[in-house]
């Protein structure tokens, strides 16, 4: 069980995955096909139960662009040619480019297709201010409570040293996301914005940390409650989770697989 806790913390921290051990269901599923000059539209690499895949998702869903899914796990060599760290997601641009890390292939969709359903103000001000909450939610959110899947995922008790440090940073992010978010009905006002996207998942991995701590972290946001119901109230919402659902019996059989769980 330690060497499976530790195992996962090196997976859950960097999203790196060994493509070659990938379970065969997820390996030759349809729309695994890299792209070809043939079909030369978007492709999203990853899987769909990661929370950073979702994000990407959500926006290519949320803007309309057409795009295909190249479902797999990572660091197979050829992978590594789009995503250098082996890492998911990662996006195949139309012209062929590669680009990963989720904010980047986020903020590539947003410069490359201004006028399809924007999700950036217009304005420098604004637009700074949907990243603070982005950054900050990653950094104070997301981190910390990704700390605890490999506990859930093993169903072992957290040392309370982990415990203990992943409550203090949680509670920082708390803090943030109350003074920065006004949930009026968007995160930041009136019109919906990458923060609310990234925040929205983002606590499903903080959902996690509750539960192994026995503390509705994210319910202690102000407003974030009525403001989730409304962001799960949406078409591209409900694409992304049940996608996501689909994907999770072949997500625990690659970590059965891998990790012998």
């Amino acid at each position: 069980r330690e060497t499976s806790v530790s195992s996962l913390l090196i997976l859950t921290s960097h999203f790196v995955f060994d493509a070659s051990r990938r379970p065969p269901s997820l390996r030759d599923a349809p729309g695994g096909t890299l792209r070809t000059e043939d079909n030369a539209m978007i492709v999203l690499h990853g899987f769909s139960y990661s929370n950073y895949y979702n994000i990407v998702k959500h926006v290519l869903l949320h803007k309309g662009l057409p795009f295909t899914e190249d479902p797999q796990y990572g660091d197979a060599p050829e992978y590594l040619a789009i995503s250098p760290l082996g890492k998911v997601p990662a996006i195949t641009t139309e012209s062929g480019e590669h680009l990963s890390e989720s904010s980047v292939c986020c903020d590539y969709l947003e410069e490359a297709y201004p006028e399809q359903t924007p999700l950036y103000p217009g304005d420098a001000l604004g637009r700074a201010k949907v990243r603070q909450v982005m950054k900050v939610s990653e950094l104070y959110l997301e981190l910390a409570g990704r700390r605890l899947i490999p506990f859930s995922v093993t169903d072992t008790d957290v040392p309370d040293i982990v415990a203990k440090e992943v409550t203090e940073v949680l509670e920082r992010g708390i803090r943030a996301m109350n003074r920065l978010c006004s949930f009026t009905p968007y995160a930041l006002g009136s019109e919906i914005s990458l923060a609310d996207i990234y925040l929205r998942y983002v606590l499903g991995v903080v959902d996690l940390a509750s539960s192994k701590l026995n503390r509705d972290f994210s319910g202690e946001i102000d407003g974030v409650e009525g403001w989730r119901t409304m962001m799960a109230d949406s078409d591209v919402a409900r694409r992304v989770d049940a996608d996501r659902e689909a994907n999770r019996s072949a997500f625990f059989s690659y970590l059965k697989q891998r990790y012998g769980m």
